[in-house]
């Protein structure tokens, strides 16, 4: 008679079968938790026991869906505010995971929070690449989808980038008309990151990018596996605490939120990866000021309107001295993703924030 299978075997077997609300590759994440809790049976337990959880819970509504105001290609502009006299506030997210970290749920919405106190907000939605036009390197993305996008608009706007949304931004600024820049955590100064990052980040794209090449794009579960390498434990360990949070709870429904968010997005184009791969984390063009869109190089001290960087000293994705040299500093202790949509996020982002955009007309 055969022995029956162990406990940790059936549980992988049960998180396989179940329901995939992600994470995003499963095999992977299965990998990693397996070695991540090798010493620790009940942090096993734990962690697959919130995994079984996460997969199976019940989604929180999202919030209602704003208006569209333009759309070009595959990219939407949704508006956010109301008809004043403010200048249009435009927030850019990354191209990595959807624009919803933005819009994330009632109460927790950074574009909902700027329209409440006044500001004409607008939120870009990059949508999924076409495939019969993949060639789009991350300066066509402002050349050919967000210019074009903000085209419409009633006075040169403010533009908010985060994350990479941040870098796109200044690019976007060196390119158009506009009344300010802000940039959320935005990658400016690859030399920044930790070497043992940009050497991950290398490895990941030496196996990646010949397959990537052939179809023409980059998967998200690429680059989800990408931000999984920099702190497997926490990954692991944030299901884990999962397994023991109140159902129901504010706590349940924020994690289901942010993790759904965390393990979805569209591809990105394989020109866009590559060049974020290949020069931006390997060569730092834009740090060593050598990023060229439209025959000259972006420079973003050389700006000539007002300019806000936003940074954390405690990000893991983005470390502060990887931002852009900009003329404003502010420089908080919060995670990547928290300092937008934590509980301390309205007070210490939020409210400066829109203080700063009030003060250059917005």
């Amino acid at each position: 008679m055969e022995n029956p299978p162990a406990p940790e075997d059936v549980a992988i077997a049960q998180a396989v079968a179940a329901p995939q609300h992600g994470p995003r590759p499963l095999p992977l994440f299965l990998d990693l938790l397996w070695r991540e809790t090798r010493d620790d049976v009940d942090l096993r337990r734990r962690a697959f026991q919130g995994l079984r959880r996460y997969q199976e819970a019940a989604r929180p509504a999202p919030p209602p869906a704003a208006s569209v105001y333009a759309a070009h290609g595959s990219a939407r502009l949704l508006r956010h505010g109301a008809d004043g006299d403010a200048a249009p506030v435009v927030f850019i997210p990354s191209l990595i995971n959807p624009p919803q970290v933005l819009d994330i749920a009632e109460g927790r919405s950074l574009l909902r929070g700027m329209s409440a106190a006044g500001h004409d907000a607008y939120l870009v939605d990059w949508g999924t690449p076409h495939l019969d036009a993949p060639a789009l390197d991350l300066a066509g993305h402002i050349t050919g989808r967000l210019m074009p996008l903000l085209a419409g608009l009633p006075a040169p706007p403010i533009l908010v980038g985060y994350c990479l949304g941040g870098t796109l931004a200044l690019g976007a600024a060196h390119c158009m008309d506009v009344r300010a820049v802000a940039t959320i955590a935005a990658p400016w100064n690859f030399d920044g990151f930790p070497n043992a990052d940009r050497e991950q980040i290398a490895a990941l794209w030496a196996q990646s990018r010949a397959v990537c090449g052939q179809i023409g794009f980059v998967p998200m579960e690429v680059l989800q596996s990408g931000f999984w390498a920099l702190d497997p434990a926490r990954t692991v360990r944030k299901y884990a605490a999962f397994a023991d949070m109140p159902p129901g709870s504010d706590k349940e429904r924020a994690f289901l939120t942010v993790e759904d968010w965390a393990n979805g997005g569209p591809p990105l184009t394989y020109p866009a990866g590559a060049q974020l791969f290949d020069h931006f984390y390997a060569a730092d063009i834009t740090g060593n000021g050598l990023w060229v869109i439209d025959g000259q190089a972006v420079d973003p001290a050389a700006l000539p309107c007002p300019t806000f960087s936003i940074s954390s000293s405690t990000d893991r994705i983005v470390p502060a001295c990887a931002g852009p040299p900009l003329a404003e500093q502010l420089t908080l202790d919060m995670g990547h993703v928290g300092m937008i949509l934590g509980g301390s996020a309205p007070e210490l982002l939020w409210k400066p924030l829109s203080a700063w955009l009030s003060r250059h007309g917005g």
